[in-house]
């Protein structure tokens, strides 16, 4: 087993909370979770907070998150989201800027991304992302 740290997007995270849940994506990020290995970034904690129905549930997720590894978005991973974009655009490739800055620190840090999100896969197709996906 190795300890490496994994970048969970908010895909993942979407299919592992809901109530009619993934057993196996549930599974996944639980074990994940359990060994201290789940990394987040500050644009996953607004699009799961953005996202959630009531102040309490707010409230707990918030403090959930707060308990994870957070990789700050300094100017190491705007450049390198702004390298990944005009690669990806000279390829041909039309990614969601916030898909670009998760892709880029997961690249930056050499995580693995753990998704449920298309994109992702062209990401890694094209550049040297190292992707685990949940899509069937």
């Amino acid at each position: 087993m190795t300890s490496e740290l994994v970048l969970v997007d908010t895909s993942a995270w979407v299919l592992a909370l809901k109530k009619a849940a993934d057993p196996d994506v549930k599974k996944r990020i639980e074990a994940l979770l359990a060994e201290n290995r789940v990394v987040i970034v500050p644009l996953i904690c607004l699009e799961l907070l953005g996202g959630v129905k009531s102040p309490a549930e707010f409230k707990r997720l918030k403090s959930r998150l707060e308990a994870l590894h957070t990789i700050p978005l300094a100017k190491a991973e705007w450049e390198e989201a702004a390298s990944l974009a005009f690669e990806l655009r000279r390829r041909g490739k039309t990614i969601p800027y916030a898909d670009i800055v998760i892709a880029a620190v997961a690249i930056l840090h050499n995580l693995t991304l753990l998704h449920a999100d298309r994109h992702f896969g062209i990401i890694a197709r094209e550049i040297n992302l190292k992707a685990e996906s949940l899509l069937a």
